[in-house]
């Protein structure tokens, strides 16, 4: 083979394996974030955010793994971006899971040898997009959704008055909700903080009622 400053120009076997597997990989990514995540949680920053992590995971542990990389150091990645957190805001539980899928998946794709038939990498990512779209579609129609709210009401926040709290809440928000938790009152400002939950349709705004106060802990 030709080479250049010890550098191959061309390994047409290695080329044609990270083409075939790279397209196989971001055909069942997509799947997965934008055929199930996507048509019931209309995110576009985490639709972006999944396929972009999910393309740089897979050439990264690609090219590293042909030059030798032990798997040790795949995994050890694999658990850094599965810790990952944004320091601006929390990722959601479900969205978190979506994200350890995409990486999972790429890790496996990239990493799968000689002695992984291309049947058992078709089996293997079949078997996670089919358990997704089981949860997703057949045994969890509905997705519990929590938003925090300020509420200015208090006098609304006792045990006995939960059903005139929710009522008003939703007259307010729009929304349907089925049940409420108390995070904080603060009596010097005569407001509290509320979790509101319901079922996710096509909810995607922010909800902020009167007396706003900091989201965050």
């Amino acid at each position: 083979m030709p080479e250049f400053l010890n550098i191959e120009l061309m390994n047409w076997e290695d080329f044609w394996d990270l083409v075939l597997r790279s397209v196989f990989n971001l055909g069942v990514v997509l799947i997965l974030v934008r055929v199930l995540y996507y048509k019931i949680t209309p995110r576009k920053e985490y639709l972006f955010t999944y396929i972009l992590i999910s393309v740089v995971v897979f050439f990264m542990v690609f090219l590293l793994e042909n030059v030798g990389v032990e798997i040790g150091f795949a995994l050890g990645l694999f658990a850094i971006f599965g810790m990952l957190r944004y320091r601006t805001r929390q990722i959601p539980i479900r969205e978190m899971t979506y994200l350890f899928l995409v990486i999972g998946v790429s890790v496996i794709n990239s990493l799968a040898n000689r002695r992984v038939s291309y049947a058992e990498l078709l089996l293997t990512n079949s078997a996670i997009v089919l358990v997704t779209y089981l949860l997703e579609k057949v045994f969890l129609l509905r997705t519990e959704t929590r938003k925090l709210v300020n509420y200015e009401k208090v006098e609304l926040i006792k045990p006995d008055m939960r059903a005139e709290l929710i009522a008003d809440l939703e007259e307010r928000t729009g929304l349907s909700i089925h049940r409420v938790e108390i995070d904080r009152i603060d009596y010097l400002r005569d407001a509290a903080r509320i979790y509101i939950y319901y079922f996710e349709q096509d909810w995607t705004h922010t909800i902020d009622l009167p007396q706003g106060g900091d989201d965050d802990d």
